[in-house]
């Protein structure tokens, strides 16, 4: 990604988080991902880590219309998921019809063959060891996740193997924040 692109983007993401009164912390980690497949409008996320602690962490996440995070679990956290604002298409994989999970606290068998969709105040919680893939719904989506604590390093296992978490950056100007990959 160049790093013109990731500045307007971190500029688009910022204004919608404001539009929606989702205020920042001063100083806040950015994180910004084309998952290194080169196509940011089709698979990549914007993420703001509020918060890293070694038991526990909090984002807020901008996700554009039909934007996928691709499939992908982790090892080590389990997380909720939150749609703060519009609308939110979660797609679960497993060797079941369903996987139970919590949806607004309540346990729910949700279907692996169709997509979850949460809107403004739903939330699932996905454990550890769970598939899956998001996308925006809506024009975009802001979503929330809390955490246990967060390695994006070494606990991001994604189905795709041309898939990285981070990009690769050409810094054809000067960066507006510094990333949490930089």
């Amino acid at each position: 990604m160049k790093r013109s692109q990731i500045n307007a983007i971190i500029r688009e993401a910022a204004a919608a988080f404001e539009r929606h009164g989702w205020f920042l912390p001063p100083n806040p980690r950015w994180d910004v991902t084309d998952f290194g497949l080169g196509d940011f409008e089709r698979a990549g996320l914007v993420c703001v880590n509020l918060t890293e602690q070694p038991e526990y962490c909090e984002k807020i996440m901008y996700v554009k219309k039909s934007q996928v995070t691709p499939t992908h679990y982790h090892a080590s956290k389990k997380e909720d998921i939150i749609c703060r604002w519009g609308k939110l298409a979660i797609k679960l994989e497993g060797d079941k019809d369903t996987v139970r999970l919590q949806v607004n606290g309540v346990e729910t068998d949700i279907p692996t063959d169709k997509p979850l969709i949460l809107t403004s105040g739903e939330r699932i919680t996905i454990n550890r060891g769970i598939r899956h893939s998001f996308w925006a719904e809506s024009e975009y989506a802001i979503v929330g996740e809390v955490s246990t604590a967060n390695d994006d390093l070494h606990d991001n296992f994604f189905d795709d193997p041309n898939v990285g978490r981070f990009s690769d950056i050409e810094e054809d100007e000067p960066p507006i924040v510094k990333l949490v990959s930089d």
